[in-house]
């Protein structure tokens, strides 16, 4: 198994109570949205480690769940519920001025962007201080015809590549809620689809060492790199309608189109996402070319003439220190 990286559990979320964000205009409203509060409460309390609860209490509560982790998704699964159908209702009137303020007034986000690169930052630190210094040495001495893929120096620094990938995609996130320049967004999402290039090149390669390597492990990488990539293609786009390049930009959206619905992820839980990326292009493509029809009239370039949108990689790994009595460890092994 991988190693388990327990940081990012130190995140926090913040707290959120339903009822004092929307006004309800009935009882069976209000109750509702304080249900949905309540739900919530829980999680936050679970994130942020808050809960005053006992471990006695909190299995009777769960139906004598004993897991920590199957009482959180049990949660979950009890709150997102909830949860999607105040999205469902809020949407059918979603045209209504003071709904969409009280929406906005929500800010359902994580508030400590920076901490969490940061820690995606530490964890390749880690996994490059594996690749390059334990998992190097072991191979030497290693005795198996094949070596797990745990211990695979190769599968470390793919690692490390993902970290930093999360990392970026964490950073694009704060730049988005900053303002930053679509252009520079653009270069900022190609960034993480090259480091997840890298790492797939990498994976590749060590299958030929290891056959243990999961399939939904590569398939996670490829569609990663195609969802970035879809999303650094459409402000690519934005940025040259921006720059009076309607043609060009016509030209991109139609491009990411095409690739992008070719590399539809198979696995169910990711398509959503996925798909969202390919609607939200598709329509921005049919707003430019229906402006460009009326309006602009520019000749549309094919694909062999379209400029490429370079990646721009930003975050780099945090070097891994050992702690005095790991060297101490080690020296004695």
């Amino acid at each position: 198994m991988m190693l388990h990286y327990q940081d990012p559990a130190k995140l926090r979320t913040k707290k959120i109570v339903f009822e004092e964000v929307y006004g309800a205009s009935d009882p069976c409203t209000l109750e509702q949205l304080k249900e949905l509060s309540s739900k919530r409460r829980l999680i936050e309390e679970s994130i942020n480690e808050s809960t005053s609860i006992t471990e006695a209490i909190a299995r009777e509560m769960s139906g004598g769940l004993t897991s920590h982790s199957q009482q959180v998704l049990q949660k979950l699964e009890q709150y997102l519920p909830l949860l999607e159908n105040l999205i469902f209702h809020v949407n059918l009137v979603s045209s209504n001025r003071q709904i969409s303020q009280w929406t906005a007034n929500l800010k359902i986000q994580w508030s400590n962007l920076v901490q969490s690169a940061t820690l995606f930052r530490e964890a390749a630190g880690l996994y490059r201080h594996l690749a390059d210094e334990s998992f190097a040495s072991l191979q030497q001495h290693s005795l198996l015809v094949e070596n797990p893929p745990e211990i695979l120096p190769s599968v470390s620094t793919v690692m490390n590549l993902i970290c930093l990938a999360e990392a970026q995609a964490v950073t694009i996130r704060w730049a988005e809620e900053k303002g930053t320049s679509i252009s520079l967004l653009a270069k900022l999402h190609h960034g993480v689809a090259e480091f997840l290039y890298e790492a797939a090149v990498i994976l590749y390669a060590a299958i030929g060492e290891c056959k243990d390597i999961s399939s939904r492990f590569v398939e996670f990488l490829s569609s990663s790199r195609a969802l970035h990539r879809l999303r650094g293609q459409k402000y690519h786009a934005e940025s040259l309608k921006t720059a009076g390049k309607v043609g060009i930009s016509i030209a991109v959206l139609r491009v990411a189109l095409t690739d992008g619905k070719r590399q539809m992820p198979g696995e169910e839980s990711w398509k959503s996402t996925y798909r969202k990326e390919i609607d939200d292009a598709a329509e921005l493509l049919r707003k430019i070319e229906h402006e460009n029809g009326f309006v602009w009239r520019e000749k549309v370039p094919s694909k062999e003439e379209l400029p490429l949108c370079e990646g721009n990689k930003i975050v780099s790994s945090i070097p891994y220190q050992p702690k005095r009595w790991e060297r101490e460890l080690a020296f004695k092994i």
